[in-house]
């Protein structure tokens, strides 16, 4: 995908058409791709009595990160596969702590999320990641013609989320642009697109499959700096982890679960107007505007977020498990369950898994 230093998180041409239909309400859906209605491989069908109860713990408020689950609740995915499924909603606990403690069974979270964790003594491991590549990026607003590459933003004031890695990431993106990575911080307490536009802040880091879409349909776009490339490492922003407990003693249930999910992920990447269909008939009262869940997973799917260069879906990759989480590790960001400063590199290999995935995901 070209990725110009000025590229705008806004959306190709077609898609703002077609926006025009999603905003009036989200019953007007386009007629959407060829359907696959196959039972997903390694689940067999099962009578209602007989399903077995399964919990997912959502990262945040329902968004496109989780159109695979919500597909399989719709399509009837999990049915089959023997189970069902209930999604957790975020109150304010991490799903990392609910799933080490037991209290849910999956849940979402992103790669320095599971390494934080792991490092720190929780029992989490990740199982499949429902994007191949990360939505972060640095963004400004559109307008700003003083701010058009990361070097710019030495000076300038950063708001952010209060995240360990945010500092280290961002100065190393602006030194390897020339600059010397020095900003003031200010931590959020809205939306990161807002933030640039009311003033509060001149940068934040983004999620271009959402705030950046929001952003332009609130008619506030903003341009952004992809993190890679400024030489920083791909890494996984959204991922599903579950616990060794769990896996070990529920491996059957497992690898149902992952194979009806991965197969609502990749349902969604063949047919993002019909997935986005789905995110708003699970959650019928949270989308003001459904032109921003048919926008996300067409953005998702036109440039390829889903799927991996073999054109799989689900899978992870070892180089980016390392790289990202050498950066982690390398800049002192890790501590153990004491707290104490993590003083031997990990094994990568041990904090995520591919074996539980469907045969022909690699």
């Amino acid at each position: 995908m070209p990725r110009p230093v000025t590229r705008h998180a806004l959306l190709p041409c077609g898609i703002l058409a077609m926006l025009l239909i999603a905003a009036c309400g989200s019953a007007a859906t386009p007629a959407p791709d060829a359907v696959d209605d196959s039972p997903p491989a390694a689940a067999p069908a099962a009578d209602a009595t007989e399903l077995t109860d399964v919990t997912i713990a959502l990262s945040w408020t329902p968004n496109t990160d989780y159109t695979g689950v919500y597909v399989a609740q719709q399509n009837g995915y999990y049915e089959q596969a023997g189970l069902q499924v209930t999604t957790l909603p975020y109150a304010g606990t991490l799903p990392e702590t609910l799933v080490a403690q037991g209290v849910a069974d999956f849940g979402f979270s992103y790669q320095a999320g599971v390494v934080y964790g792991r490092a720190a003594g929780l029992d989490i491991i990740s199982v499949l990641a429902p994007n191949q590549r990360g939505t972060y990026a640095i963004a400004v607003r559109a307008d700003r013609a003083d701010l058009t590459r990361p070097r710019d933003l030495d000076g300038r004031v950063y708001a952010g989320f209060g995240s360990p890695d945010e500092v280290p990431l961002l100065q190393s993106i602006i030194r390897n642009d020339g600059g010397r990575g020095e900003f003031e911080r200010v931590t959020l307490d809205t939306a990161a697109y807002q933030a640039v536009y009311n003033g509060r802040a001149d940068f934040t880091i983004s999620v271009v499959t959402w705030d950046g879409v929001e952003a332009g349909l609130s008619n506030q776009p903003v341009r952004t700096f992809p993190l890679t490339d400024y030489g920083f490492p791909e890494q996984y922003s959204t991922l599903i982890i579950t616990s060794e407990a769990f896996r070990s003693a529920n491996l059957g249930v497992t690898r149902a679960f992952l194979a009806a999910t991965q197969r609502g992920y990749e349902f969604a990447a063949a047919n993002p107007w019909a997935a986005a269909q789905a995110v708003i008939d699970r959650n019928p009262d949270a989308f003001p505007n459904p032109a921003l869940v048919f926008a996300s997973e067409e953005l998702l799917a036109a440039e390829n977020y889903r799927r991996a260069a073999n054109g799989r879906v689900g899978a992870q990759q070892a180089r980016i498990w390392s790289e990202y989480g050498d950066f982690l590790f390398d800049n002192g960001l890790l501590a153990d369950a004491s707290g104490q400063p993590l003083a031997r590199r990990p094994q990568w290999t041990q904090y995520w898994t591919n074996d539980d995935l469907p045969p022909g995901t690699l």
